[in-house]
């Protein structure tokens, strides 16, 4: 089995990552921060990376300024160690699946900025906790994503994000290939230029509030981490 990083921001937040991944036989492995000096070694021994939902991140890493109506939730550590991180993978061509967060990461990376604050996401404690939220989503036939979930089409996912992004803010080297039939959001992006560089919003290891066949977007890291490994030797 390929090695997988979970990248997260601590080990409780890692859990229902790490139950997806080693309930389909790969190793249990947490890359919580470290230094940026720790990027190459951490790389090197991993086959793909799996970026997870989490803190919110800073506005400063795509050119704005903090919103005091946002409520942020920042982890300056967690940002300074995953940017170096993802741009260490993407230059590899290294599959990379990002939820929640880890979709937003990708977006700013490739030079894409967020909504801060979308009026009508930010849930209560109680609809965290509970992940009751759904919404319609459309997913574009022929996309990458449609490709490994074996159709497009109209789709009910869980909605658990007060942060987003729409065209204004999408990275102009990505595709967009789900969305939020209500409000326009993206809900999953790709990269046409890589081998599986993938981004969804919605929590997709919370498995039992989705269709089964969304299991098939991490048994597809795993399969593409695997001819990386092999190719890379």
């Amino acid at each position: 089995m390929p090695a997988i990083g979970i990248v997260a921001s601590s080990e409780s937040e890692a859990n229902r990552y790490v139950e997806a991944m080693v309930k389909r036989g790969v190793e249990k492995n947490v890359l919580l921060p470290l230094p940026a000096s720790r990027v190459a070694d951490t790389i090197a021994a991993v086959d793909g990376l799996l970026l997870s939902g989490g803190p919110d991140i800073n506005p400063d890493k795509y050119g704005e300024q903090i919103d005091p109506d946002a409520e942020l939730q920042l982890n300056l550590q967690l940002d300074e160690w995953e940017f170096p991180l993802l741009r260490s993978a993407l230059a590899l061509d290294m599959p990379v699946l990002g939820i929640c967060r880890g979709m937003q990461l990708i977006n700013v990376c490739f030079g894409g900025s967020l909504i801060q604050n979308i009026v009508g996401h930010d849930l209560d404690d109680e609809d965290r906790k509970s992940s009751k939220s759904y919404h319609q989503v459309y997913i574009s036939p022929g996309s990458k994503i449609a490709g490994i979930l074996g159709s497009g089409g109209f789709v009910r996912v869980n909605s658990l994000h007060h942060q987003g992004l729409k065209e204004p803010q999408k990275a102009k080297s990505l595709m967009a290939s789900v969305y939020s039939l209500a409000d326009g959001i993206i809900e999953a992006l790709e990269s046409p230029h890589h081998d599986c560089v993938i981004g969804v919003q919605w929590h997709n290891e919370c498995e039992r509030e989705l269709p089964k066949s969304f299991g098939r977007l991490f048994d597809g890291l795993i399969e593409r981490s695997r001819v990386f490994s092999q190719k890379r030797g």
